[in-house]
């Protein structure tokens, strides 16, 4: 299956009640065999209405964290949520929607085949990396899962209401970068 064709398959699906206060679904976006994946955790108002990930400001504070290491959204990752759909009124995702939304992660995770995934912010860290991940703690560590390597970092937004996290951040795209280049992963 191609991510296309998975993607027709996900604008179907009703598991949860997300589907129902959806304008667009937020499947994902990016180069498609990307060694690179990035995974937020829900879609906001912006991307609902575009139908893209992370497109508002948080979206451009991200563009530019990627710009910074020579990466990018057009060219050399692959960025996609926790869940497809918007949460109301920006509400983390619950448990039991991540639960239902799931399945469609692991199958963009299995036609993409990443290298490195980085999970930005805590519902994605928590979910993807370990269910007690404190970014303020373990931000820029990368841990090795069945030979992925997985990353938790600072979402966009958080950064945006504490400009005081920038810099760790940035600390930790950087920190990409080098496990790039000492990969030697091509971007």
């Amino acid at each position: 299956m191609t991510l296309d064709e998975l993607e027709i398959k996900c604008k179907g699906c009703t598991a949860c009640e997300l589907c129902n206060g959806r304008t667009n679904l937020v499947f994902g976006v990016g180069k498609k065999d990307a060694d690179i994946m990035l995974i937020g955790e829900g879609p906001g108002e912006n991307e609902d209405l575009q139908g893209q990930p992370f497109v508002g400001r948080s979206g451009q504070l991200l563009d530019k964290f990627l710009d910074s290491v020579d990466l990018s959204r057009n060219k050399n990752v692959y960025i996609a949520n926790m869940v497809k759909c918007r949460p109301p009124k920006n509400r983390d995702p619950k448990p039991e929607e991540q639960e239902q939304c799931i399945k469609w992660l692991r199958e963009q995770f299995k036609i993409i085949k990443p290298k490195i995934v980085i999970c930005v912010g805590r519902i994605s860290a928590q979910r993807l990396i370990d269910k007690d991940f404190r970014v303020t703690k373990q931000h820029g560590e990368f841990i090795d899962k069945n030979g992925t390597l997985f990353m938790g970092t600072y979402h966009p937004a958080a950064i945006l209401r504490n400009p005081n996290n920038k810099e760790l951040a940035f600390g930790d795209w950087l920190k990409v970068r080098d496990k790039i280049e000492e990969l030697g992963i091509e971007i």
